[in-house]
């Protein structure tokens, strides 16, 4: 008897522990259960401590609440142009309903990777092979709008799309290049010409302004030359004035007189050798006296000349 009573207790303790596996539940952080009563839905449990009413409450859905990465497989698609191109990416998602998550959509995964490969179809029909790729924020703004109204019902959101990579066909690839040289080659030819033209109106100005210096100097140099030479004009002409003023004064002092005679007399001799030196014929005067008549007709010249006032201007 004893020994049944202890199986039987030990019978009773498996249970109790059995049912409290069943019924203690601890759900994780960022995570949620959703539990179903006799097939129905019941609640949803969130992070923590729970007890389920045994073999009546059972745990049918399991949900993280992180956010979570789909990664979207290549596909093929079509530009506007007519070009296949290989595009794939990365979805990011979040369920905000776990109620919805569990019983709107039998895979909300599955039915997103699929939505969003036909949304990306469609956003890269609308636009040339040129532009697929200066238009991938635009490609991904748009492919999140259609998805997050399309997951609404779901109880899932979804965050952002980001296009990994655009794989034109190789024929394609290497007209682009070709076409990105020549574009090059161009912007390199009309920066050279621009800077061939910058050059040559550089050139142009600096001889017109060179030209321009050139023709005032030369202006200026005429215009100082002209002022010397009247200023050498006017001091010859001052020395000379004042150079007869003063032999004028001279003769008529006390002695100068005789001295003027003297000096005329002096002055007739010495041109009289000079003749008799440069020259092997001598043409001697036949009167002499005309050597004192001469000195006679200029000293009265002198004597009139110094006589009269002089001329005031």
């Amino acid at each position: 008897m004893e020994q049944g009573s202890l199986i039987v207790v030990f019978l009773l303790v498996l249970l109790v522990l059995i049912v409290l596996a069943k019924t203690a539940v601890v759900v994780p952080q960022q995570s949620a259960y959703v539990v179903e009563r006799l097939g129905r839905y019941a609640g949803t449990l969130q992070a923590g401590f729970h007890i389920l009413t045994p073999f009546v409450d059972v745990i049918r859905y399991k949900m993280s609440l992180k956010e979570q990465a789909l990664d979207i497989p290549e596909q093929i698609c079509i530009t506007r142009d007519n070009v296949q191109v290989g595009v794939d990416g990365i979805l990011y998602l979040k369920v905000l309903n776990p109620e919805r998550a569990s019983y709107g959509i039998s895979d909300y995964g599955f039915a997103i990777r699929q939505l969003a490969q036909t949304t990306l179809r469609s956003e890269v029909g609308r636009i040339d092979l040129d532009k697929t790729f200066e238009e991938r924020a635009n490609i991904n703004s748009s492919v999140v709008n259609e998805l997050d109204k399309a997951t609404e019902p779901w109880g899932v959101k979804v965050l952002r799309y980001e296009i990994k990579s655009i794989n034109p066909p190789a024929d394609i690839l290497n007209a682009m290049e070709k076409q990105m040289r020549a574009e090059r080659e161009k912007r390199a030819t009309i920066l050279n010409s621009e800077a061939v033209r910058e050059s040559a109106i550089n050139m142009a100005e600096g001889e017109k302004q060179k030209t321009i210096k050139e023709s005032e100097a030369r202006k200026q140099q005429q215009i100082n030359e002209a002022e010397g030479q009247a200023s050498a004009i006017m001091a010859v002409a001052t020395a000379t004035a004042e150079g007869i003023r003063s032999v004028a004064a001279a003769i008529n002092s006390t002695g100068g007189y005789e001295a003027v005679q003297l000096r005329v007399a002096e002055q007739y001799v010495s041109e009289f050798g000079k003749i008799a030196k440069q020259s092997s014929t001598i043409v001697v005067p036949s009167n002499l006296a005309d050597v004192a008549s001469f000195l006679t007709v200029a000293m009265n010249v002198i004597r009139k000349e110094g006589s009269e006032p002089p001329v005031r201007r």
